[in-house]
């Protein structure tokens, strides 16, 4: 539990981690174009991005769990993609 109370996602399961691997190349690169394409200027909450980039996406995509989104969202920060304050994950 973090110093506001809540409990971080942790890791995805096993059955989350086999969907997740059928993504294709191309699922990954529009999660990725999405999610740089819900932040802006001003900082936000990682859960909103994720929220809004997961409302936007083809139903192909739907049963991906969040905490992948989060995932993402690091991996681009580690990029220098975006910029992030305090714990990602």
């Amino acid at each position: 539990m973090n110093k506001f109370g809540i409990e971080p996602d942790g890791e995805l399961s096993s059955d989350q981690w086999k969907l997740v691997s059928q993504l294709t190349e191309r699922e990954v690169q529009k999660i990725d174009i999405s999610l740089l394409s819900n932040t802006n200027e001003k900082w936000q909450k990682v859960a909103m991005v994720v929220v809004a980039t997961m409302l936007e996406l083809p139903s192909r995509i739907d049963d991906i769990p969040d905490i992948y989104y989060s995932y993402r969202v690091k991996k681009l920060v580690n990029e220098n993609m975006l910029e992030a304050r305090g714990d990602l994950l």
